[in-house]
C-alpha cells in the first residue's frame, strides 16, 4: 500500500509541475512580446502555486492517476490545466501571430522539462540505493506527463495551446473562422477524450482516436527525449 501511495504522490507531482510549468511559459513568452498583463497580476512566475487550478490541476489529473494505477497498474493518459495566463494579445505588433507563438511557448515549455529529465537520468548512479527506485520513477513519470502534455495541448483545436497556433498561421477569413471553434473546443475535446471513448466501450465498440494517437507517438517521443540527452533505450 506505501508503494502505490508513494508512486500516486510521484506521478501527481510530476503532473502538477508539468501542467503549471506550461502555463508559465505562456506568461514569459508573453512577457517577452510586450504584454506585462500577467507580471502587473503576479502571475510571471515559476512557482507552480501561483498557477494551481483546484479542479484542472489537482481534482482531475488526480481521478485519472489513481484510476489509471489501480485498473491499468500504469499511466497511460493524463489531461488537465492551471489557471490560465491573462494575456492582452492587442499589444503585440502582430496580435494574431503573438498569441500563436504564446500558444506554442506552453508545448515548448514541456518538451524542454522533458529533455531536462532526460538529462536527470545521468545523475541516478550517484543516487543512495534506498533512493533509486523512486528517483527512477519521478524521472519516469516526469518526462511522461511533459511529453504527453505538450503533445495533446498541440492537438488543432481552439481553446488547446494548437488551436491557438492555426489562428496564428491560417489566412485571416480561416483563422476567424477557426477562432470561433474557442466557444465550443472544450467541449469537443472532452466529447472525443471521454464521452465518445466511454459510450463505445459500452457498445462493444474500440473508439479511442486521442489515445491511439497518443499511444504511437508517445514511445518514439520518449527514445528521442532519451537519445537527445546522450541515452540509449
Amino acid at each position: 500500500m506505501n508503494g502505490v501511495i508513494l508512486e500516486i504522490a510521484l506521478a501527481a507531482i510530476a503532473a502538477i509541475l508539468a501542467i503549471t510549468l506550461h502555463e508559465a511559459a505562456h506568461g514569459f513568452a508573453a512577457w517577452g512580446l510586450g504584454d506585462d498583463t500577467a507580471k502587473l497580476q503576479g502571475r510571471l512566475s515559476l512557482n507552480p502555486l501561483r498557477h494551481v487550478d483546484r479542479v484542472g490541476t489537482i481534482i482531475l489529473p488526480g481521478v485519472l492517476l489513481i484510476g489509471q494505477l489501480i485498473t491499468l497498474g500504469h499511466i497511460g493518459f493524463m489531461f488537465g490545466w492551471a489557471k490560465p495566463v491573462p494575456v492582452a494579445a492587442w499589444r503585440f505588433r502582430h496580435p494574431r501571430q503573438g498569441m500563436a507563438l504564446v500558444a506554442a511557448a506552453g508545448p515548448a515549455m514541456n518538451f524542454f522539462l522533458a529533455w531536462i529529465g532526460a538529462l536527470c537520468g545521468w545523475l541516478l548512479p550517484h543516487v543512495s540505493p534506498q533512493m533509486m527506485a523512486p528517483a527512477a520513477t519521478f524521472i519516469q513519470d516526469f518526462i511522461l506527463a511533459n511529453i504527453v502534455l505538450g503533445l495533446f495541448n498541440l492537438l488543432p483545436i481552439p481553446p488547446l495551446d494548437g488551436g491557438r497556433i492555426m489562428v496564428g498561421i491560417l489566412p485571416l477569413p480561416l483563422a476567424a473562422a477557426w477562432a470561433r471553434m474557442e466557444r465550443a473546443g472544450i467541449a469537443v475535446v472532452l466529447l472525443v477524450i471521454f464521452i465518445l471513448p466511454l459510450a463505445a466501450r459500452q457498445a462493444g465498440y474500440n473508439f479511442d482516436p486521442i489515445r491511439e494517437i497518443l499511444n504511437r507517438i508517445v514511445p518514439w517521443a520518449m527514445r528521442l527525449v532519451f537519445n537527445l540527452a546522450g541515452q540509449s533505450v
